[in-house]
């Protein structure tokens, strides 16, 4: 890597820092080109590049993520959506079925024993939600219904039937 690939991705990780860090705030594409010291659309492009989702896309999973972790903790649907920052509870919804393969309320309805028993370092793996349907467990078939447990993409589920 040419030095200047490397400080563009210096720039680029402390983006995606704010992101990690400040998921909860309202956050635009142009704030975070800004930390990254470049223009939006370019930002964008090279966001992307380097990471492999768009700046968007990686806050909004950093943001389900968090939600996730919530619902299984007890919190409400609605409680859990206004605590990681998304202000409509219906693009929340629909953004979380599309994420992790089920609804926020099934999600939060069903068991997380097997999470509960990890090691918090583990948990975290197998629990992140991932967006690509190439992700999904091997013991998840393609076509199963998204409000299906078993399809989850999360791979919490291959754990608890492996356990």
């Amino acid at each position: 890597m040419t030095p200047q690939e490397l400080e563009n991705l210096a720039h680029l990780r402390r983006a995606r820092d704010l992101i990690d860090r400040d998921y909860a705030k309202p956050l635009d594409v142009p704030t975070m080109a800004a930390k990254a010291l470049m223009s939006p659309a370019h930002f964008s492009r090279q966001f992307r590049a380097a990471y492999g989702e768009t700046p968007y896309s990686h806050l909004m999973t950093r943001r389900i993520e968090r939600a996730m972790a919530l619902l299984r903790a007890g919190s409400t649907v609605t409680d859990a959506c206004m605590a990681v920052g998304c202000t409509s509870l219906g693009s929340f919804s629909s953004r979380f079925l599309e994420i992790v393969g089920e609804t926020p309320s099934a999600y939060r309805s069903r068991g997380h024993d097997a999470v509960e028993a990890m090691p918090a370092c583990i948990a975290k793996v197998y629990t992140r939600p991932m967006r690509a349907a190439s992700s999904a467990p091997a013991s998840a078939p393609a076509s199963a219904d998204a409000t299906d447990p078993a399809s989850s993409r999360i791979g919490e589920v291959s754990v608890t039937t492996a356990a």
